[in-house]
C-alpha cells in the first residue's frame, strides 16, 4: 500500500466495535486524533518517499516491495506490552494452529504480491496519479464484500463504485500524464494497470481477512489484530526477500546506492524512513481498529489516498492538469458517498441498540 501495506484488517462491511479500554471522553478523542495523524502522516510520507526513491535513481522493485513490510518488528513493542490478561488463553481458541498458520501464510504471500504490484505502479506513475488510482480500493472493496462478506448494495455504495471507477478511467486515458520523465505511454499504461490490479487485490485481501475474523478467529481484540499483522508481514517479508535474491536484484543494490542522486547516506535514510513510515501508518490503523472500529480505520486509510496528490504537488511539483483535478474531485465525491452510507448504517445500528436496551430495561422492571 503504498498505501498498500497498511495493517489490513478492515473492510467496509463491518461495524462491530472492538473491546475498548475504559477511557475518559477526552482520552478517547485524544487517542482517535493521534491515531488518525499517524495513519495520514505515515501513509502519505511512505508514498512520497517511495516516489523519491525512484526519482533519485532507485530501481529495485523487490527492494521497494520488501521495505513495505520489513519494519514490522516495531509492532512487537505494543504486542509484548499488552497486559497478559487481554491475551486469549489456549483453551479459548476456536481454531487450530495448523489452520491459522496456513491462513497467515496464504495472506502473507498475497500481501507480498500486492506490494510488488504497487511498487511497479509507483515506478511508472507520478505520486499524485498513483494515489488517485489507489483510491479505487473502496469501489473494489464494496464489490468483494458483496460476494464474500454478504454486504448489501445501496444507492450510495453503487454511486461510490461508479464514481471512483470513472475517476480511474479518466486517468487511464489522460494523454497529458506527468509520469516520470523518459517513460513511454505503454509503461504509463502498465503502471496504471498494476496499480489498479493492486487496489483490487488489496480489497480482496481485506474481505478475506474479515472472513477470517468471522469464520476462524471469531473475535477482534487488539492482540489478535497485532498477531495477524505481525505474522502476515513476517511471511510477506520472507517472500519479498526470496524474490530479491532470486531475481538477482540484490547484486545491483551496491551500485544503486553509489549512483543514488543525493548520496549513499541519503539512500540508506530514504529506505529506513520509508520502512518506519509504513509502520507508523500501521500503528495508526491498528490503533483506530482498537479504539473505534475496523470500518472507520479503513475509511480514514482511503481518505489519505485522496490527500496524497495535494502533498505530491507541493513536494514534487506534480502537474495538476484539468483531467487530474476532475479525477480528484470525483474521488472525493465517491469517498463522501461511501462515508455517508457508513454514517447511516451507524445511526441505524445505534437505534437498534437503544431499542434493545430499552426493551431489556422494561423487562427487568
Amino acid at each position: 500500500m503504498p498505501d498498500n501495506q497498511e495493517p489490513i484488517l478492515a473492510n467496509g462491511t463491518s461495524t462491530d466495535h472492538l473491546p475498548i479500554l475504559k477511557f475518559s471522553r477526552f482520552q478517547w478523542w485524544l487517542l482517535v486524533v493521534v491515531n488518525i495523524f499517524f495513519l495520514l502522516a505515515g501513509q502519505c510520507a511512505a508514498v512520497l518517499l517511495g516516489r523519491f526513491y525512484y526519482d533519485k535513481g532507485g530501481n529495485s522493485k523487490w527492494l521497494a516491495t520488501l521495505i513495505q513490510t520489513l519494519g514490522f518488528p516495531i509492532l512487537l513493542i505494543p504486542f509484548f506490552l499488552l497486559p497478559s490478561s487481554h491475551q486469549p488463553s489456549t483453551q479459548s481458541r476456536s481454531y487450530s494452529i495448523p489452520t491459522i498458520s496456513i491462513i497467515y501464510i496464504v495472506l502473507g504471500v498475497i500481501i507480498a504480491g500486492d506490494n510488488m504490484l504497487y511498487s511497479i505502479g509507483l515506478l511508472y506513475l507520478s505520486a499524485s496519479t498513483y494515489s488517485l488510482i489507489c483510491a479505487t480500493q473502496l469501489a473494489f472493496n464494496a464489490i468483494f464484500s458483496y460476494f464474500i462478506n454478504s454486504q448489501k448494495f445501496t444507492a450510495l455504495i453503487l454511486n461510490s463504485v461508479v464514481v471512483l471507477s470513472l475517476s480511474a478511467s479518466l486517468l487511464s486515458v489522460n494523454d497529458d500524464s506527468d509520469g516520470p520523465s523518459g517513460l513511454s505511454k505503454w509503461k504509463y499504461i502498465l503502471g496504471f494497470l498494476t496499480t489498479l490490479g493492486a487496489s483490487a487485490l488489496y480489497s480482496l485481501l481485506l474481505s478475506l481477512m474479515q472472513l477470517t475474523f468471522q469464520k476462524v478467529l471469531k473475535k477482534e481484540t487488539f492482540l489478535v489484530v497485532l498477531e495477524m499483522q505481525i505474522y502476515t508481514s513476517l511471511v510477506a517479508t520472507c517472500v519479498s526477500t526470496i524474490g530479491l535474491f532470486a531475481s538477482g536484484e540484490w547484486r545491483t543494490l551496491h551500485r544503486e546506492m553509489d549512483s543514488f542522486g543525493p548520496g549513499r547516506v541519503s539512500y540508506v535514510l530514504t529506505l529506513v524512513f520509508t520502512a518506519i513510515s509504513w509502520q507508523v501508518c500501521s500503528v495508526g490503523v491498528v490503533g483506530l481498529i482498537f479504539v473505534v472500529t475496523s470500518l472507520f480505520s479503513n475509511v480514514i486509510s482511503t481518505f489519505s489516498l485522496a490527500i496524497t496528490p495535494i502533498a505530491a504537488v507541493i513536494v514534487f511539483h506534480d502537474k495538476m492538469n484539468g483531467v487530474k483535478v476532475i479525477a480528484m474531485l470525483m474521488a472525493f465525491w465517491g469517498f463522501a458517498s461511501y462515508i455517508y452510507q457508513n454514517y447511516l448504517d451507524d445511526l441505524k445500528a445505534k437505534k437498534l441498540q437503544n431499542a434493545a436496551d430499552n426493551t431489556h430495561s422494561s423487562s427487568c422492571c
